[in-house]
């Protein structure tokens, strides 16, 4: 059976990155959980081969955070081809660098809040 979305094959990886979250998905984290803005967002969330760092179901939106080793050409190939993938899965992924959340966290929850209907 091929799954799409969390993938038992990839159970302990995201049981892992939950685990050992960095301070900026800690602090969105809090912003988001318990349906804070009013949906309910997941940790973690397998698509395909891929995890997202958090998904709403209900909008369809993942939410990626991105920090220094992000900033390479290889990783930008590996973002691009991984987000073309779950934007075929009808999820639409918003970014924000790591900088973003620590510096300016309630900014970032309000581009968020622009995404949820």
């Amino acid at each position: 059976m091929d799954y799409i979305f969390n993938n038992p094959k990839y159970k302990r990886r995201r049981k892992e990155l939950r685990n050992n979250l960095g301070l900026p998905e800690i602090l969105l984290w809090n912003q988001l959980k318990n349906s804070k803005l009013g949906v309910k967002f997941r940790r973690q969330y397998g698509v395909g081969a891929y995890i997202i760092d958090f998904y709403c179901h209900g909008n369809s939106l993942g939410i990626e955070l991105d920090g220094e080793t992000h900033n390479n050409s290889k990783a930008q190939e590996y973002d691009k081809t991984r987000t073309e993938y779950i934007f075929n899965q009808n999820i639409k992924i918003i970014r924000f660098q790591n900088v973003e959340v620590l510096n300016n966290l309630n900014g970032v929850v309000e581009e968020i809040k622009k995404y949820i209907v």
